[in-house]
């Protein structure tokens, strides 16, 4: 029984001996190094009040075309709340996850989408990035003249019906 225990014990130590040798003494690769910045979108004038609600009417309008009932957020360029609607028969769970998808898709200055996808393909870091992040399509930073002048963001259908909405509203700004 002794040499059996001491078998064991040694057979132990040699398996993690060669665990240890094979782990590489350099940190993982974080995903590539860019040449460039990826989303360097330049921070402009955030919208104003009248541009907010012509894109909740927007947005609406696309929504109602579908018989999708949504609840509709525009923040500014820190992802504050500028403008919101929620339609009748919207969800109410949706409202904070409308204006958490603007404010993700500002402060990141991307597509909310581009969370989802990363979620989806293992990159669990994503939930750690900031406790209101939103990994789910519907959010969509308003780009005007090259620059952030805001973001909109929608909930209540599916991501890609949430998506939809939004997406046509934020077509508008050139």
């Amino acid at each position: 029984m002794q040499n059996l225990v001491r078998l064991a014990c040694s057979v132990c130590l040699l398996m993690a001996s060669a665990a240890t040798a094979q782990t590489p003494s350099s940190q993982p690769s974080a995903g590539g190094t860019p040449d460039k910045m990826p989303f360097d979108i330049p921070y402009g004038t955030t919208i104003d009040l009248d541009t907010a609600k012509k894109l909740l009417t927007i947005a609406e309008a696309e929504a109602r075309k579908h018989d999708w009932k949504m609840n509709i957020a525009v923040v500014d360029t820190h992802g504050d709340l500028l403008a919101f609607e929620r339609m009748d028969g919207a969800q109410f769970a949706s409202i904070a996850i409308s204006q958490n998808k603007a404010r993700t898709s500002a402060r990141f200055r991307r597509e909310t989408r581009i969370f989802y996808n990363q979620f989806e393909t293992g990159h669990a870091y994503v939930s750690t990035l900031d406790a209101g992040v939103v990994a789910s399509p519907g959010g969509f930073p308003l780009v005007e003249g090259g620059k952030l002048v805001g973001a909109i963001g929608c909930s209540g259908g599916t991501g890609d019906q949430d998506a939809i909405v939004c997406k046509a509203a934020a077509d508008t700004i050139k």
